[in-house]
């Protein structure tokens, strides 16, 4: 009577054609880290010789290049079944390629038989990948110092733009252009501003009270002739927004400040503007608030003039919603931005884009 065959182990089996037909480097190890099978792929990844591959443990690979402590330890625990290496990256001098950096995921294969282990190990050759992860890093990195740079210089040509308009404010006869040229020098000094905080802000973000208390500084140094008599001060709440947001914040800080001090305090008048800030989660209000005249005493401050036309066109960019309030005395205006208003901003610009 013949002898029985030994049962055959479907699982061993399924293993070990998988390890055989894989085109990802794979190796299929026993209980003692021995190598049952080796894909191709991982043959030719790493210059090894499949007919001699076999038997070797993972450790005696291209001369012991894989006998690593750490990747000891990791093997042994997957092993035992006290743990799983998911993704443990490691760096191997191969024969084929120098240095390279792998990622191994080493997987426990339960056969049910109580007696035979298998470990499935899959590698991943990431070194291309890490090398570009690096160069991109070191380009970001120099970009941001570039910008930083940049940034500097714009703010520094910002100034000099801004000096040559004051100077030429001083030097024209006509008391209208020297008007505009006096406003022209404002708004420059405003993106002048904005440039050196951006420029010292991180991530692109800026502080918005130190932001706009330098920038009122800035316009009240060509604008306030007599600190005793006219003064300008922020109430700030202490946030930080985006770089775009602030730069139209800061235009229409600006064209509201410049309107306030040119027509709320006629003819040496005392008072006092403040600007303001404040947030609640995402909903905000913006104001310029003045006791000086009040709207109805100059109607020149009430025309559509390119100030008013400019803050317009800013609340409109930034979902606010603007309102001109008496303040008895003198005049609130604010832009005020909520979800809902914003939602409709847009709605109204949508409207408006169609009719044209």
């Amino acid at each position: 009577m013949a002898a029985d065959n030994p049962p055959i182990n479907l699982g061993r089996t399924l293993g070990l054609a998988m390890a055989l037909a894989s085109d990802a480097p794979l190796l299929l190890l026993d209980e003692n880290l021995a190598i049952v099978a080796a894909s191709d792929s991982f043959c030719a990844a790493f210059g090894i010789d499949p007919d001699t591959v076999t038997g070797r443990t993972i450790y005696d690979l291209d001369n012991q290049q894989w006998d690593l402590p750490r990747l000891h330890s990791l093997i042994d625990a997957t092993l035992s079944g006290a743990a799983e290496v998911e993704a443990y990256e490691v760096d191997i001098e191969t024969s084929l390629g120098g240095r390279r950096r792998l990622v191994l995921k080493a997987q426990r294969l339960e056969y049910g038989d109580g007696l035979n282990t298998r470990m499935m190990i899959t590698v991943i050759d990431v070194t291309e990948v890490r090398k570009n992860e690096k160069r991109q890093k070191e380009l970001v990195h120099d970009n941001a110092a570039l910008l930083h740079e940049m940034q500097h210089r714009v703010a520094n040509s910002l100034q000099i733009i801004a000096s040559i308009l004051m100077q030429s404010a001083r030097k024209v006869q006509s008391s209208e252009a020297r008007g505009h040229l006096s406003d022209a020098h404002q708004r420059v000094m405003s993106i002048a501003t904005l440039q050196r905080h951006l420029a010292e802000s991180e991530g692109g973000s800026v502080e918005l009270e130190p932001y706009l208390a330098q920038l009122c500084a800035s316009i009240g140094a060509s604008m306030i002739y007599d600190r005793e008599q006219l003064t300008l001060t922020t109430q700030v709440d202490a946030v930080s927004i985006s770089g775009d947001v602030s730069v139209s914040m800061g235009l229409v800080v600006t064209e509201l400040v410049i309107n306030a001090l040119k027509h709320a305090f006629p003819d040496g008048r005392p008072g006092h503007v403040v600007v303001g800030y404040a947030a609640k989660g995402g909903d905000w209000t913006l104001s310029v608030s003045d006791d000086g005249v009040g709207m109805d005493e100059d109607p020149e401050r009430s025309a559509a003039g390119l100030g008013t036309r400019i803050v317009q066109a800013l609340a409109k960019q930034l979902g606010a919603e603007i309102a001109v309030e008496d303040a008895a005395p003198g005049t609130r205006v604010s832009l005020t931005h909520t979800g809902q208003i914003a939602r409709q901003v847009a709605a109204n610009d949508k409207a408006e884009s169609a009719a044209v």
